[in-house]
């Protein structure tokens, strides 16, 4: 009887796995590894460069052990990840900061080399003794300590079988390097003097030391900003994770209190919240009342009244009363954990643009060597003799070093961040930029953005029969200076605008979800929504009646005040325009674009607000992992969507836009998921940053334009052997100095133009 010899049926049940990967240092890198994990059988991996995780759906027999070895076989590194490795910033600051010694090392030394690596091939009469010995020691260090990263990675692309643009840098580092060596060395040059400066430099000893360390200067700063955006890439994730609560306070079924670590809470038992404390998980009020502040995960700007049977969600903040909460969700299960999720699936699709130039050189690479290896043959076949046929392949190999690709982005980018500063608008990465170009719908999150995001009195109307309108202010305000509630501190703050010293309340007493009362001025004053009146029996005169149902038809919040029995006032408050509103909407209205008024507020306020700036469409009453869903149904109806919003609950959806806009004095979330910051306190920025957004595009398109243009016309004249080593370095020099004029005209960026 034989054994069958065929691999075991692997299971249908699958899990997902999140594994933190490192040695990345570009998007093809995260290609590189997605491709590795997805030859196993049954895998389907997706890579997020921008936060080193790589998240895999694999049959249950893999395990993360064995996903782990996939990628280091890859050249990686791997570890199972938690939430914590997820938005550890250590790697990507331990990356950057080692970039950073390295460009420091390679600048101090590149200048002097490079003016004496010149003098010394092209006047050999300034030649001293040891000079040979005075270039290595300059050039070393740049060749070997600062590009190793370089090395690295170009020999961990060939042992997977797979070149990039490492690949081309280090081979011609290395070869300039080896040849210089054998100049200087193994076949030194007779001393001559040329005649005039063309004859010197044509005539030049093969010494080549400065474009090895130019190249490297050059790759490196570029490697350095990136690896910096990498970073930035993952501050949503980080500041969402801030958010939780780490500690605990837990009830015993004795009734004692344990402070435990927010991980060790479990489903069903039961925690405190106390006022100004964050509520720890998903859970059901058993005991107590407060103000929530719930801003963060809904989108309200009027905080949450919640009792007993009342939902708190993790992550929002007790603003008033003591609760004794009910766990109903802990861990991964949670909303916020979820709105993590959210951000890290939106991040995750966005890397195509920036695998783009990788993607070209897993063709462009392959195709160069291949040049260089034909011309040094053909031109040995010819009967050149060494020095012709070397230096002929070594000016294909130095012409083609993607400098000026490799600057053509990063330099427009920085100019354009510094233009963009000036104009208080800040861009993150070219994803803002190619998408920016086929915008044809805007989303404005409503609180924060079109608004000031602070409660305010709008409208006062009295019955002037009792009292004037400044003593009933007086009087509001000194009772509702006892309250924390946020209408109370708008009332507070709009009577001492008016009294600077208002009357003390005596006798006071909040009423959870309805008003406050207390003694002002000897008089029994008492304040709060329609329910508490009508509880109180109090009698309200039909003017006034009016005019509280007219407030709230706009989607202002009214309360009545009442003295001594008797209602005298209706206060309205509400969260006020920005000025700029109107007009950076009627600006998008004119460019074509399409608004949308997208909020967690209830329906009344948000069309109030979208009547007042113009906007035709309103979606309303809607949480988080909903806009992140109206998102995406634009998107899937065939729009390109830029969201513009300010709050925690923004993040989700400003990931998942293909454009995502954040108010710069928001939230880290929103600022951390968006693609582009307004830091200026003026929506005009809005249409701004767009406009900015396609000149810096056609700047970038206009660089890659010259750089592939550069190295198509000069290649075949290197192959011609025409080309001189030094000359082929010093256009290599004018490519990337022409990226860099080229960039540099953005500074004169006037926004309407």
């Amino acid at each position: 009887m034989t054994k069958s010899l065929a691999a075991p049926e692997m299971s249908t049940t699958t899990e997902r796995v999140r594994l933190a990967v490192t040695g990345m240092s570009c998007a093809a890198c995260s290609a590189r590894v997605e491709k590795a994990l997805n030859r196993l059988d049954g895998v389907t991996a997706s890579v997020n460069f921008a936060t080193g995780i790589a998240t895999v759906d694999a049959p249950t027999e893999f395990g993360p052990d064995r996903l782990c070895e996939t990628v280091i076989e890859a050249g990686y590194g791997a570890e199972p990840a938690t939430r914590a490795v997820a938005v550890d910033t250590g790697p990507e600051d331990r990356v950057a900061a080692d970039l950073f010694r390295r460009l420091v090392v390679a600048l101090l030394l590149f200048f002097p080399l490079a003016d004496l690596s010149i003098m010394f091939a092209t006047v050999p009469s300034t030649r001293i003794t040891g000079w040979q010995v005075i270039l290595l020691v300059l050039a070393l260090p740049i060749v070997v300590w600062s590009a190793a990263p370089l090395h690295r990675r170009a020999l961990a692309g060939l042992r997977t079988g797979s070149t990039s643009m490492e690949t081309l840098v280090s081979l011609g580092v290395t070869a300039a390097t080896l040849w210089s060596i054998v100049t200087l060395f193994a076949r030194p040059a007779p001393v001559r003097e040329s005649h005039g400066v063309w004859a010197a430099i044509l005539g030049a000893d093969s010494i080549y030391l400065e474009v090895a360390g130019g190249v490297t200067v050059f790759v490196l700063a570029g490697r350095y900003f990136e690896a910096r955006a990498r970073r930035r890439a993952g501050g949503a994730l980080r500041a969402l994770a801030a958010l939780g609560a780490k500690d605990v306070t837990v009830l015993t079924p004795a009734g004692d209190e344990i402070t435990i670590p927010v991980e060790e809470l479990t489903e069903g038992r039961r925690f405190l919240v106390r006022p100004g404390e964050t509520v720890a998980t998903d859970g059901l009020v058993v005991e107590g009342g407060s103000s929530i502040d719930a801003s963060a995960m809904t989108g309200e700007s009027t905080p949450v009244e919640v009792g007993p049977g009342g939902a708190v969600i993790g992550g929002t903040v007790c603003l008033t009363g003591r609760l004794v909460v009910e766990a109903g969700a802990v861990g991964e299960d949670t909303r916020l954990a979820g709105m993590i999720r959210l951000v890290e699936e939106a991040q995750a699709g966005k890397a195509a643009l920036q695998r783009l130039a990788d993607r070209i050189a897993g063709v462009f690479v392959p195709a160069v060597l291949t040049v260089t290896v034909l011309t040094l043959a053909g031109w040995l076949v010819a009967g050149a003799g060494i020095d012709r046929s070397v230096g002929a392949a070594l000016a294909v190999l130095v012409i083609a070093c993607p400098c000026a690709l490799g600057l053509a982005t990063p330099t427009a980018l920085m100019v354009a961040s510094g233009r963009g500063a000036q104009l208080g608008i800040f861009i993150k990465g070219q994803q803002a930029l190619e998408t920016s170009r086929t915008v044809d719908t805007v989303v404005f999150d409503k609180t924060g953005t079109l608004t000031e995001g602070e409660m305010t009195v709008v409208a006062v109307h009295t019955d002037d029969t009792v009292a004037s309108e400044a003593e009933i202010l007086a009087l509001a305000g000194g009772v509702e200076s006892g309250s924390e509630h946020a209408v109370a501190a708008a009332i507070t703050a709009h009577a001492r605008a008016r009294h600077p010293e208002l009357p003390p309340v005596s006798e006071f007493e909040a009423l959870p979800g309805l008003g406050a009362r207390g003694i002002v001025d000897g008089r029994a004053a008492l304040i709060g929504r329609p329910a508490l009146i009508e509880a109180q029996a109090i009698t309200v005169p039909a003017a006034l009646s009016r005019a509280l149902d007219r407030e709230q038809r706009h989607g202002r919040t009214a309360v009545y005040f009442c003295l001594d029995g008797r209602a005298v006032a209706v206060i309205a408050v509400a969260d006020t325009v920005r000025p700029s509103a109107a007009g950076a909407v009627a600006r998008l209205h004119r460019m074509g674009l399409r608004t949308l008024l997208l909020t967690g507020d209830n329906a009344c306020a948000a069309q109030a607000i979208a009547d007042e700036i113009g906007i035709a469409e309103v979606i309303a009453e809607v949480l988080p992992e909903g806009k992140v869903d109206v998102v995406r149904q634009l998107q899937d109806g065939g729009r390109r969507v830029a969201m513009v919003g300010d709050g925690i609950n923004d993040g989700p959806a400003l990931a998942a836009a293909d454009l995502g806009l954040a108010i710069g004095r928001g939230t880290d979330v929103a600022i951390g998921a968006a693609d582009i910051i307004l830091v200026r306190d003026d929506l005009a920025a809005v249409p701004d940053s767009i406009e900015l957004a396609h000149a810096t595009l056609r700047t970038i398109r206009g660089n890659m334009l010259w750089a592939f243009g550069y190295n198509v016309a000069a290649i075949p004249v290197a192959v011609a052997g025409v080309l001189n080593p030094l000359i082929a370095s010093a256009a290599m020099a004018f490519s990337s100095f022409f990226v860099v004029w080229n960039s540099l005209r953005l500074r004169n960026f006037r926004a309407g133009r």
